[in-house]
């Protein structure tokens, strides 16, 4: 028996271990055990979630909650160390690049205990993301790298990574939207009722380079605000994003935009899958509007993400964000491109996993 800790933290992981976790119950020989950082806690942005997904309750719960990088990190790295060491599986799964990430597996380099990255060798090739740091960090010292396409593995080769440890497996996100599509597609009728949803664009902002810097989240929202007046605006609003609202006073720059709650995986996913366009600062979305085949409007400089460029879905916006209106409105007025999904983007990858580990 193949014994198993996937560590989750943050919404993204959650999606992101779901299908792995299926895909090894499924299989067989595995002992699973998964473990809460606690990194995301309210309801909204963790509990949902588990729900939807169809993710068990997490055995262990950490607890750590909101704090700077730094201490959050610590903390989880204070409190994971004694776990580990009692339970010392024979392999730790990490997913993506939030701290819970980087903090589980610098334990577990310490502790000779082996690490699986899962969605390992994007590259931004911006440091000032804290996900960058992440990211370089762990796929150093994970034993295996799960990648989700080709251009990561060769970021990985480019920096010295054995190939050995290279494992070309596909998008987990994409196996998670695959299995809950048809269910997200069942929610919709009942969703746009209860919305009044006709033509909408659907925004999500969170990132700290867009939204901890007063003139340009204030700039931002006017774009929105703008746009709002010739077709509807939904922003489901991060509680990240809401505190800077909040603290720099700019809720009455949102007069016609219509802000959201959190919502849930599933509601999220319909609403992405019937948006017009999506503009979003996150990562995961931009896989998603790739694989759905729906305009993507990505408000950053840059993207570890390039196969979403590559495959005509997803554009980059890194002018003034006084332009972005403008920017927004030549997008909608463009015919929409074939879907064409990059390799192995198939709901195949966590079988890939649970398939290699197994032989590992």
């Amino acid at each position: 028996m193949i014994t198993v800790m996937h560590i989750v933290g943050a919404r993204p992981n959650f999606m992101k271990a779901a299908p792995v976790l299926r895909a090894m119950r499924e299989k067989g020989g595995f002992s699973q055990t998964l473990l809460h950082t606690g990194q995301h806690y309210d309801r909204n942005m963790s509990q949902v979630f588990f729900e939807e997904l169809g993710l068990p309750q997490p055995d262990i719960n950490l607890e750590v909650g909101s704090d700077s990088h730094a201490v959050q990190t610590a903390k989880i790295m204070q409190r994971f160390e004694p776990v580990a060491k009692e339970l010392s599986p024979d392999w730790v799964l990490v997913y993506g690049d939030v701290n819970s990430t980087l903090a589980c597996a610098l334990v577990c380099s310490k502790l000779l205990i082996r690490v699986g990255h899962v969605e390992a060798g994007l590259r931004s090739y911006d440091r000032s993301m804290p996900e960058e740091i992440n990211r370089l960090l762990v796929d150093q010292i994970s034993d295996v790298l799960f990648t989700p396409s080709r251009d990561a593995g060769e970021n990985l080769l480019g920096e010295g990574v054995s190939g050995a440890r290279i494992q070309f497996v596909g998008n987990v996100m994409i196996d998670t939207l695959k299995h809950l599509k048809q269910r997200a597609e069942q929610r919709w009728e009942g969703l746009c009722r209860r919305l009044g949803l006709g033509r909408y664009i659907l925004v999500t902002l969170h990132r700290p380079t867009n939204v901890d810097h007063p003139d340009r989240l204030k700039a931002l929202l006017r774009a929105l605000n703008e746009v709002a007046a010739d077709i509807e605006v939904l922003l489901p609003i991060h509680p990240r994003t809401q505190s800077r609202i909040d603290e720099y006073g700019l809720s009455p720059l949102l007069s016609a935009v219509r802000l959201l709650e959190p919502v849930g995986y599933l509601d999220f996913l319909a609403l992405q899958s019937h948006a017009s366009l999506v503009v979003t600062d996150s990562g995961g979305m931009q896989e998603e509007t790739t694989f759905l085949g729906v305009p993507c409007l990505t408000v950053r400089p840059g993207t570890e993400r390039p196969v979403t460029l590559e495959q005509g879905t997803n554009r980059l916006f890194n002018a003034h964000p006084h332009l972005l209106s403008g920017e927004i409105k030549h997008r909608l007025s463009e015919p929409r491109i074939e879907r064409r999904p990059p390799e192995l983007w198939d709901g195949r990858s966590a079988i890939r996993i649970a398939e290699i580990l197994a032989e590992a």
